[in-house]
């Protein structure tokens, strides 16, 4: 199942993925992860808006140690220690298949799961294990599946 968090109080802003992931249940480090689109308020060194693989161990580390807002970004899932070749790196906002009515996949293949920064105003969750999906409701009752959700 697919889900998207909008117009909600429950969070101080949209994409701060501590967040995110405490809601979820999971850990950035049990993944590695390409992130791409990327386009945040961190000013810092230790991260930049160039696509980029991270191991799950660098994203903990970063999102525990910053807070940040992921005003535009796609994160994709990957088990442990697997990097594809990106020919075309997910995108964001002009990605048509997040409001196409149907249940899409993560865009790059074989990722297990995408998690998209909307705009400052949107968690997107693709293709996520049931549990975590249902944490994620529990945590945020105002999440309610992306196909029910017309642009």
């Amino acid at each position: 199942m697919n889900i998207i968090l909008e117009r909600t109080n429950a969070v101080p802003f949209f994409t701060e993925m501590r967040s995110v992931f405490k809601a979820l249940g999971m850990q950035a480090g049990d993944y590695d992860w390409f992130v791409s689109d990327i386009e945040t308020n961190y000013y810092g060194s230790n991260f930049t808006s160039k696509d980029q693989w991270i191991t799950g161990e660098a994203l903990e580390r970063f999102i525990n140690e910053n807070t940040v807002q992921f005003i535009w970004a796609v994160f994709s899932a990957f088990p442990k220690g697997v990097r594809i070749q990106v020919e075309v790196a997910p995108i964001v906002e002009d990605y048509a298949g997040y409001w196409s009515g149907i249940e899409v996949a993560p865009q790059l293949k074989d990722a297990l799961f995408e998690i998209a920064a909307w705009d400052s105003s949107a968690t997107i969750l693709v293709g996520l294990p049931a549990e975590a999906v249902e944490k994620f409701i529990k945590a945020y009752p105002d999440a309610k599946p992306l196909i029910s959700v017309a642009r």
